[in-house]
C-alpha cells in the first residue's frame, strides 16, 4: 500500500495532508477521553510495525505489507487502530525509511479510509466474532486500500496506471488470504484468556464481549 516516492505532485500530497490531518482530529477526542485507548494505541502501533517490517515486497509503484489490520482492529479497537496506524507508519518513516515522510499522508489514508468504512458498516453491527465475519471484515477492509492504490495512481504522473494497479491488485490477493487465519487465532487466544486483568485494560472491550460465545468453555467468571 506504499506508493512510490516521486509520482504524486505536491500540490496532490498536501492535499492528502490536510485530509488525514481532518481524520485524525475528528476522532481525536475519542482518544483523548480514553486513558485505556492510550495504551491500546501504542499496542496497535507496535504490532502493526512488527507486521509490516516481517514481511514486504515492492510490487510496481507500490508495495506489499502484511499489515494485520483486523487483528489489530478486532483486538484494540477502532480510533487505538486509527491512531496507530498513523503513529506505526511515523515511527516506519523515521526509522527504516526517511523518505516515506512524503507520502505519509498518502500511505495512512490507503489504510485509515477503509478502517473507517469497515468499522461503521460491518463492525459496528458485528454482534460475535465468528469466521464468516472475519471473512467479510477483511474482504471489504482489502477492497477498500485495493481501491486507494488505484485511486493515487489514478492522480499520478505514473505512465500505466491501470496496469500498475492491476499487477498490485493480484499480487495482493494471495498476502490477504493469510491474514483470517491470523485473526481467528489471535481471537481464539484472547476468548480463552478472558478473566485476566492485564487483558482488561490492553484488549478493546467489545472484542472482550464478542469473544465470548467464540469460546463459551474458556470463559473465566
Amino acid at each position: 500500500m506504499h506508493i512510490e516516492i516521486g509520482i504524486i505532485s505536491p500540490e496532490k500530497l498536501a492535499y492528502a495532508g490536510v485530509a488525514a490531518t481532518a481524520l485524525l482530529g475528528a476522532h481525536t477526542m475519542g482518544l483523548l477521553n480514553s486513558p485505556t485507548a492510550w495504551l491500546r494505541t501504542a499496542l496497535a502501533a507496535f504490532f502493526f510495525s512488527l507486521l509490516m517490517q516481517a514481511w514486504h515486497l515492492p510490487v510496481g509503484p507500490s508495495e506489499l505489507h502484511l499489515v494485520g489490520a483486523m487483528p489489530v482492529y478486532l483486538l484494540f479497537g477502532f480510533i487505538p487502530t486509527l491512531f496507530g496506524f498513523g503513529l506505526g507508519l511515523l515511527v516506519q518513516a523515521l526509522v527504516f525509511e526517511p523518505q516515506d515522510m512524503a507520502h505519509l499522508a498518502v500511505n495512512f489514508l490507503s489504510l485509515a479510509v477503509p478502517l473507517v468504512t469497515v468499522h461503521h458498516t460491518l463492525g459496528k453491527k458485528m454482534q460475535g466474532i465468528s469466521v464468516a465475519n472475519v471473512l467479510k471484515l477483511d474482504a471489504v477492509y482489502y477492497a477498500g486500500v485495493t481501491l486507494m492504490v488505484g485511486f493515487w495512481l489514478s492522480i499520478s504522473n505514473d505512465a500505466a496506471p491501470v496496469a500498475d494497479w492491476a499487477l498490485f491488485a493480484a499480487s495482493y490477493v494471495s498476502l490477504v488470504a493469510i491474514e483470517p487465519l491470523l485473526t481467528i487465532g489471535l481471537v481464539a487466544l484472547v476468548g480463552h484468556l478472558r478473566g485476566s486483568r492485564w487483558l482488561a485494560a490492553c484488549i478493546d472491550e467489545g472484542l472482550l464481549r464478542r469473544a465470548a460465545p467464540a469460546a463459551p468453555a474458556a470463559s473465566v467468571a
